[in-house]
């Protein structure tokens, strides 16, 4: 069965270069961003795994855990960390996960259920475990994005996106296309107009199913 939004992480005991861990209990109460990529010592997940550490004040703000996962082992993720603190400037203190038998990366759906990696295997072999997870602190699923091998992810979009997740979890709002926090924001159809009034006051209705009011505090 295939990893669905809203679906619950599956709660593996990983091995990572920071030592074991349960997803669970590592999340705990926090948000949690996961992130894979196709193998160590690669140009531009050394990039992105670069643009994670310099955004670590970011994450901590927002209450969120970030954690990489790679095909590769627990020795090969310190060494390599060494290249994404020197080309980043910025400290790699997140776990990577060692996932070598590829148990993280089929629970998580980012392989079909049968891949195998050859020896002397390259990036291209396991070019489909390059994805991004955005988990709640319920442990559920809340975002999904996969991306090509040529194409560095945009890590301040995923920035965005939790903003937005967080902004609108348990709460009857969605956010427009382009939303940043502090604009306005769109308010959930499961409402009628005099109960968005009485939850939010003032209701901009733009359109009969389009009305926006100002983000809660």
């Amino acid at each position: 069965m295939a990893l669905r939004i809203n679906d619950e992480l599956p709660n593996l005991t990983v091995t990572t270069d920071l030592g074991e861990v349960t997803l669970h209990d590592w999340i705990g109460d926090n948000w949690a961003i996961l992130f894979s990529h196709p193998k160590d010592f690669t140009p531009v997940c050394t990039t992105e795994f670069g643009a994670v550490a310099q955004l670590a004040a970011e994450w901590e703000k927002r209450g969120t855990k970030v954690m990489g996962i790679s095909v590769d082992g627990v020795e090969e993720h310190k060494q390599w960390k060494g290249d994404i603190e020197k080309t980043s400037g910025a400290t790699a203190a997140f776990p990577i996960i060692a996932d070598e038998d590829m148990a993280v990366s089929k629970a998580l759906d980012m392989l079909p259920a049968d891949a195998y990696l050859p020896d002397g295997r390259t990036a291209a072999d396991s070019a489909s475990v390059r994805s991004v997870f955005i988990v709640a602190p319920n442990k559920k699923v809340q975002l999904m994005m996969t991306y090509p091998m040529s194409v560095g992810r945009n890590f301040a979009e995923v920035l965005r996106a939790l903003d937005a997740l967080q902004a609108t979890y348990e709460t009857p709002i969605a956010t427009p296309a382009n939303w940043t926090v502090g604009q306005d924001v769109i308010v959930a159809l499961s409402l009628n107009d005099e109960q968005a009034k009485e939850k939010f006051g003032e209701v901009n209705v733009v359109l009969p199913y389009l009305r926006t009011t100002k983000m809660p505090a």
